[in-house]
Order: structure tokens, then C-alpha cells, then sequence
């Protein structure tokens, strides 16, 4: 029994230092508008930004073997200016940024699932969230569960790989099932409501439900060697009732649209030399009338956008000369006033940029076009092209959700 014992992992083994984690984090939400959960406009939004996780061993937090030998560490989400998680939506015709209520602790913990083995481990927090808007800033009742199996710690995803096991089409309702390193809110839907200078939730009417489905209250963290926020308008051509409509796009990285790169050196990958890319966010917005109106192009949040910069033989993202080729196989969206159309493959759009601040760079779509399709693929329209001109970005290795 001792010989046993002695092979029980604890985390201490992992020496963990004792500072913050302060990782980018990609996550999303389905987020139903107005007073009634079940008459509601729903949107899944694509969210991003920065956090903070204090953990053990920083003072204030604990370690403890419980005495069937599961151990576990205290973890807390913490709350600043800074620190935060933001999208655009749709359907407000806004930024959306969600964030931990101060006032409230937002604990949880990293805990062995076997006795004795520090992974696969449990992941948990008790969030206590604030949804701000320009005109709105909202509260919730209930604590909302966050849990998910993770691998390591820090729980880093794999770049370029999805949140889910599968490749779900549409925003739900649908059942999900999480990838690992991948958590989720679990006591969900909840409503949010007008909130006070305390974050108080003030009276019985809610403006704004997190629902189950597609993106319950849901977030991974990634590890990019940098991230470009990047404002965008182009045109995107749709071929519909057997017309071509051209369609002009913009978005704001300000009004967190335009789109989101994130760029992973191979120090932050397992494929070898060679820098790769994500398209994390993409919200651009337009008018069609063949199309019933308003529309919005997005980057899908199940299929993710991956590409490369750069020869593929740099071994750091600082030996990337420029101009350099883009290479993003894109997995495109429509969103429309009659409902949401999404590309049954991806769009590959390139080109070259002048440098990593990127302004001035153009990316278009070469190669074959995409069907756009509904829910239960019936195509409904054809994505024939794509042109995109950066304009004012934001680049750096940590995107606050202050900027």
C-alpha cells in the first residue's frame, strides 16, 4: 500500500508559480433579446478578450488532498478594467462585452476526477457576470455554473481546433458536447436584468436571457503569440435566384466587429515550424434587399478559421518577413432577416500583408465557391466572392476589453 501511495499525484508535483494566469480567451454565448425567453430574437454571438485567473499558490488560495484522495486547488476569475470577454452583436446593432461583477466572488476550483491523478481534472467556477452594452449594463439572479474537463493548467486549446466534438450547423436549440479544455455555463437559461451601481439586479422584468443552446455562457483559452483587431469593409458577392448580388461590408474593431487574427508562433504549436493563423472573429455588416434587408457576414463559432503566415519555415513569429502571405480557409456565415445561411465549406481568402499592423492589407477569396445552406442543408444561395481591406487595427499580445 505504500508503494501505492507513493505514486499518488498531488499538484504540487506541477510547481506552479505564484502569479496569475493571463491567457486570451475565445468563447461563446446564444443570448435571447426581450422579456419573454420563448418569443425572444436569439443570436449566438462570438465573443473574445482577456482574463485573469488567481489561483494557488498566490496567498489567499488552498491546496487540499480530501480523504479519498482527490486533490484539488482553489482558483478565482477576477474583475478589472481591463479584463473582460466582447462581440458584436447582431440583432442590437452593438458591441457586447461580459464581465465579472466585483462585488461578488467568481471561485472555483481545478479538482482530480481519479484519485490520484491530476488529469483529466474538473473545472469550476461560480460566475457572477455583468452584460454591458452602450445604452445597457445587466445583472443576473442565480450564480451561472461553469464546468468543463480540462488537461493541463493552464487548460490551453489546441490552436485552430473547435469547441466542440463535432461540427454542429446553426445556433441551436441543439444538444452540446464540449471538447476538452473547453468549459461551459451548466445551470442555464438565465435572465439578466437592469442592474444598479452595486450590480444589483433591480426588479422582475429581464431585458436579456442566456440560453443552453448553441453557446451556452461557453470559453476556451488559447495561447496566440499575437492578436490583430482589425476594422474591415469589402464586399462579398452571393449568387441568389440566379443573380449575383454584391453586397458592401464594414465593421469596427472599436465596436469589437471587423475581425479577430490570432497568430501562433511554433513555440505555441505542435505542427512544426511555420506561424499559424486563426480568423477567430468576424462581424461585418451591410444591406441587400434581395436578401431581406440587413445582413451580417460572421466567422462560425463550431468550425474554425485556420490558416498559415508566412513560408511555413520560420521558427518564430519574428522571423516572418514582410510582406508576407495570409492563407485563411475561412468558415463564413450569413445572417439575414429571414434567418442564417452557412457556407457548406470554407471560403479561402489570402493575400499579403505589409507588415503585422496590417492596415492597408486586402485579403480575397480564391478558389471555389461555397453554398450557403439553412439548418438542414438546403443550399439557398451561392458565396462566390470575397474581398476585405483592413483598415485601423489594433495589434499586441493581449487584447483588453477596454480597447
Amino acid at each position: 500500500m505504500s508503494g501505492l501511495s507513493s505514486l499518488r499525484e498531488t499538484y504540487e508535483s506541477l510547481n506552479l508559480e505564484p502569479k496569475p494566469i493571463r491567457p486570451h480567451i475565445l468563447a461563446a454565448a446564444t443570448v435571447v433579446f426581450g422579456d419573454d425567453y420563448y418569443a425572444g430574437r436569439r443570436e449566438t454571438i462570438n465573443l473574445s478578450g482577456f482574463v485573469q485567473l488567481n489561483k494557488w499558490p498566490m496567498p489567499g488560495f488552498e491546496h487540499r488532498v480530501d480523504e479519498k484522495g482527490h486533490a484539488e486547488l482553489e482558483t478565482e476569475l477576477i474583475s478589472a478594467p481591463e479584463v473582460g470577454i466582447k462581440g458584436y452583436s447582431y440583432e442590437l446593432d452593438d458591441r457586447i462585452q461580459v464581465l465579472s461583477n466585483p462585488f461578488l466572488p467568481n471561485s472555483g476550483h481545478v479538482r482530480q476526477i481519479v484519485p490520484g491523478k491530476n488529469f483529466p481534472a474538473e473545472f469550476y467556477i461560480r460566475r457572477f457576470g455583468i452584460l454591458e452594452t452602450s445604452t445597457l449594463r445587466l445583472a443576473h439572479r442565480n450564480v451561472i455554473d461553469i464546468y468543463g474537463v480540462v488537461d493541463s493548467i493552464p487548460p490551453y486549446k489546441k490552436p485552430l481546433t473547435g469547441p466542440y466534438l463535432g461540427s454542429p450547423r446553426g445556433d441551436g436549440p441543439f444538444d452540446v458536447v464540449q471538447a476538452p479544455n473547453v468549459v461551459r455555463g451548466t445551470t442555464l437559461p438565465e435572465a439578466w436584468y437592469p442592474a444598479n451601481d452595486q450590480n444589483e439586479p433591480v426588479g422582475l422584468t429581464p431585458t436579456v436571457f442566456f440560453a443552453a443552446s448553441a453557446g451556452p455562457c461557453m470559453s476556451m483559452l488559447v495561447d496566440p503569440s499575437m492578436i490583430m483587431q482589425v476594422s474591415l469593409e469589402g464586399q462579398i458577392e452571393v449568387e441568389y435566384n440566379g443573380k449575383t448580388e454584391v453586397i458592401e461590408l464594414e465593421g469596427d474593431y472599436r465596436k469589437a466587429a471587423g475581425t479577430e487574427i490570432l497568430l501562433f508562433g511554433p513555440d505555441k504549436h505542435d505542427e512544426g515550424q511555420g506561424v499559424l493563423a486563426q480568423m477567430a472573429r468576424v462581424a461585418m455588416v451591410g444591406h441587400n434587399e434581395a436578401l431581406g434587408g440587413r445582413v451580417m457576414l460572421r466567422a462560425s463559432w463550431p468550425r474554425p478559421s485556420g490558416g498559415t503566415l508566412g513560408d511555413g519555415t520560420e521558427d518564430s513569429l519574428s522571423r516572418v518577413r514582410f510582406p508576407s502571405e495570409l492563407h485563411i480557409d475561412a468558415e463564413l456565415e450569413l445572417v439575414t432577416p429571414h434567418g442564417n445561411l452557412y457556407a457548406a465549406r470554407p471560403a479561402h481568402v489570402a493575400g499579403k500583408l505589409r507588415d503585422l499592423e496590417a492596415t492597408g492589407s486586402e485579403l480575397s477569396m480564391v478558389g471555389a465557391d461555397a453554398p450557403l445552406v439553412t439548418t438542414d442543408g438546403t443550399v439557398k444561395a451561392r458565396l462566390t466572392g470575397v474581398r476585405l481591406a483592413m483598415r485601423d487595427a489594433h495589434v499586441g499580445e493581449t487584447a483588453a476589453v477596454n480597447i
